[in-house]
């Protein structure tokens, strides 16, 4: 919750103050939705595609807000109305509500320098990644994390905004789309420690190459400082084969330590004898160069959690927390909703809901966990289109439809334009035959001819990019 003088407020965020006394406080939250405005507030009014948030700004001023920040000028009205509720009107440099969110949040971060944060960022995995940071952590410490996805630069200073008085570490999940998303929420939340997941192909449509999203992935050393005697310290996964050029290119010129983690001899945390149960869960031996080391199994599917715990068991390290209850409480975490996500339905159906988001990586990932599963009844993978991959997308398609042919399903169905038929025309080249292969232009087309198909012991796999609404199919068998 941000306490701050109005005047401070404005001083930090190089705005204009329009209306109202420099030295009233704000107590409270800050929203970018003026219906979840209360009192003391502060209500921050972005120009949407859709909607103008600042014709909310009457209703956030009636709500109760102590100040609110538009981003064009305001009419006689809003001044009037703010002028008679005590609630200050705010006009941010160049009207510019991003910047202005995160210059508010490194300034109430500057005014906590207690708190350690911890910076997640990746191509795949920052999710699960984040959520067993916060599982870990939380053994020990009073954890605030990003919610949800806000995690690009509106949501990382909304998260740094809303953390408790009393929070001890912040673990911040950092997306981006563009180069310098990541240096600018890393300025913003300065992190002492961070993890980079892996550098894969998502968004490569946007960035280029695969190096151009390992230096936008990098960009998270720019902003990293010491704290409560934490010397900043870079996660990393050892096969990853970009991990040696960020090492020496951005963090050890930035003085910044790096710990690798993986299945390799000579790694900080390693894994061991990793085996898949026949539930679909990874099953290792995790071990430190001290020689502590401990047998988990954790309750999130696939063998893709393996890396991801190993990175987070470095971080538990660097903060000296007890490894075997941190190990036990990130075992015990579910999955999250659409990632991974096992349920059963009325008719005894399996799906593996992990419809939330998808690249080329994490499509593999997701096929292997359905091929190793048990199953009493068909496999059946249900693939959706991927978004952002540029001019790599008809390619990359293509090797998700080989790769899902490679694993010998008893049913492969693509759903969506083009792309879906990239994917089924490669499936078709690697030997799928047209008695196992099924294409549909919409999910909703999918689900009437295939929800009454499946039967009691079918597992099914539904994955895609969250645009695609894949979703929907796996709610529609789940009936």
């Amino acid at each position: 919750m941000l306490s701050m003088d109005i005047a401070d407020l404005v001083l930090a965020t190089g705005s204009q103050l329009l209306e109202g006394a420099p030295s009233a406080r704000v107590e409270g939250t800050v929203e970018i939705d003026s219906r979840k405005v209360g009192a003391g507030s502060v209500f921050v009014a972005f120009l949407g595609e859709k909607v103008d948030g600042n014709d909310f700004a009457p209703a956030a001023v009636e709500a109760g807000a102590s100040c609110v920040v538009v981003t064009r000028e305001p009419d006689a009205a809003l001044l009037a109305l703010a002028h008679e509720r005590g609630c200050a009107v705010v006009r941010p440099q160049d009207d510019d509500a991003e910047e202005f969110l995160l210059r508010l949040a490194h300034e109430w971060r500057a005014r906590h320098p207690n708190w350690l944060v911890v910076g997640v960022t990746g191509s795949v995995g920052k999710t699960t990644t984040k959520d067993l940071l916060r599982a870990g952590i939380a053994s020990a410490r009073r954890v605030h994390a990003t919610q949800g996805n806000l995690n690009n630069l509106i949501g990382l200073p909304l998260t740094v905004l809303s953390a408790p008085d009393d929070a001890e570490v912040l673990v911040c999940e950092m997306g981006m789309n563009h180069p310098n998303e990541i240096r600018r929420m890393a300025a913003c939340c300065a992190p002492t420690l961070a993890v980079i997941t892996n550098v894969g192909t998502s968004h490569i449509g946007l960035l280029g190459s695969r190096e151009n999203i390992a230096r936008a992935k990098a960009e998270v050393v720019s902003g990293m400082v010491a704290s409560g005697g934490v010397e900043p310290l870079l996660v990393l996964t050892s096969a990853n084969d970009y991990t040696p050029f960020i090492a020496e290119n951005f963090a050890r010129p930035a003085g910044v330590a790096v710990a690798y983690v993986g299945e390799r001899e000579g790694d900080d945390v390693r894994a061991t004898n990793v085996e898949l149960t026949g539930t679909g869960e990874a099953s290792f031996t995790v071990a430190c160069r001290d020689g502590w080391s401990r047998r988990v199994t954790p309750s999130v599917p696939g063998r893709q959690v393996v890396p991801d715990f190993l990175l987070v068991m470095a971080v538990v390290e660097a903060l000296g927390l007890d490894r075997d209850v941190a190990a036990d409480a990130m075992a015990a975490m579910p999955a999250a909703s659409m990632r991974l996500a096992v349920s059963e339905s009325p008719r005894g159906v399996r799906v593996i809901d992990d419809s939330y988001n998808a690249s080329p990586a994490s499509m593999a990932a997701a096929l292997d966990v359905l091929s190793e599963m048990d199953a009493t009844g068909m496999r059946v993978a249900v693939l959706g289109e991927m978004g952002e991959l540029g001019s790599e997308e008809r390619r990359l398609h293509g090797y998700v439809g080989a790769y899902a042919a490679a694993k010998g399903l008893d049913m492969l169905v693509f759903v969506g334009g083009d792309l879906a038929g990239e994917m089924a025309e490669a499936a078709r080249t690697m030997g799928a035959s047209e008695d196992r292969l099924q294409l549909f232009p919409t999910v909703d087309a999918a689900v009437e001819t295939l929800a009454p198909v499946f039967s009691r012991g079918d597992l099914v796999l539904v994955k895609a990019s969250r645009s695609c609404g894949l979703d929907a199919f796996a709610r529609g068998v789940l009936r």
